[in-house]
């Protein structure tokens, strides 16, 4: 199975860029374009938050016109900079996203379990989830502790070392880990957030964040760094598991290179 992953897209009202500076709108579609002209045709497409930049209807509107193109099945979650009830409103037709409440939801129809977690606390830009959250979790986890399971959540639960991210991190994980810690059969852990790949060994797994398809944030680790993006080199992550192997994760840069050349 190959899954890929796009993340924080960050998409405004049409013609209108993000932080006047992205056109994060034609960003998404080129990402959508690099996922369908890949040589192997991904089996689902993960969106792991941060739709659009301010939560606003006209917004999630634009991110449906812009998903219209994309054929490949495709789950996503909310993130800090998305609006619970608006995000709700429109992914309606996503009959897993519950009526009320935090939008924790299972896909238990491919080889891989998807289990997404709704790590955004309304109002506020770090992440954390209930204890109820963390109930429904360990529930569904336990309903089958041996299927090859893979978890997403918007906010990634440690320290990266960039200060300005970390303000705004997953707070307390213990619990979340805990609740993790007890199976062994979570593949990865999915996240975004950040605008990086970062990968870290975690509840006895792995956790990898996913780069943003607009901006980079830029990686500083002195601890009075400013916040600072860069318009890097948009990407997505493609997570490819086998009953043979299980998971291995790839960086695809997205964009228009030399080659391919003869030679490896």
């Amino acid at each position: 199975m190959l899954i890929a992953q796009l993340s924080d897209p960050h998409v405004r009202p049409a013609g209108m860029l993000y932080h006047g500076v992205a056109d994060s709108n034609r960003m998404l579609a080129d990402a959508i374009r690099h996922l369908q002209q890949l040589d192997r045709r991904p089996d689902l497409v993960l969106l792991t938050g941060d739709l659009v930049e301010e939560g606003r209807p006209e917004e999630y509107a634009q991110v449906r016109a812009l998903l219209a193109a994309l054929t490949i099945p495709w789950l996503v979650i909310p993130g800090n900079h998305d609006h619970r009830d608006n995000f709700r409103a429109a992914f309606a037709d996503q009959c897993r996203l519950p009526a009320e409440g935090p939008l924790h939801y299972c896909d238990d129809a491919h080889p891989v379990r998807i289990v997404a977690l709704d790590s955004c606390v309304p109002g506020r830009h770090h992440g954390h989830i209930e204890p109820d959250g963390l109930r429904w979790l360990h529930a569904t986890l336990s309903a089958d502790p041996h299927k090859p399971t893979l978890v997403m959540l918007h906010h990634p639960p440690f320290v990266s070392g960039i200060p300005y991210m970390d303000d705004y991190r997953y707070m307390a994980p213990e619990p979340l880990e805990a609740v993790l810690r007890a199976f062994d059969n979570i593949e990865i852990v999915l996240c975004g957030h950040v605008h990086r790949a970062m990968l870290r060994r975690w509840a006895g797994t792995v956790v990898c964040a996913c780069p943003s398809t607009t901006t980079e944030i830029a990686l500083q680790l002195r601890p009075d760094a400013p916040p600072q993006s860069y318009l890097g080199t948009p990407a997505c992550m493609l997570h490819l598991w086998s009953a043979e192997h299980g998971m291995v994760s790839h960086l695809s840069a997205i964009g228009e290179f030399e080659g391919p050349y003869p030679f490896a």
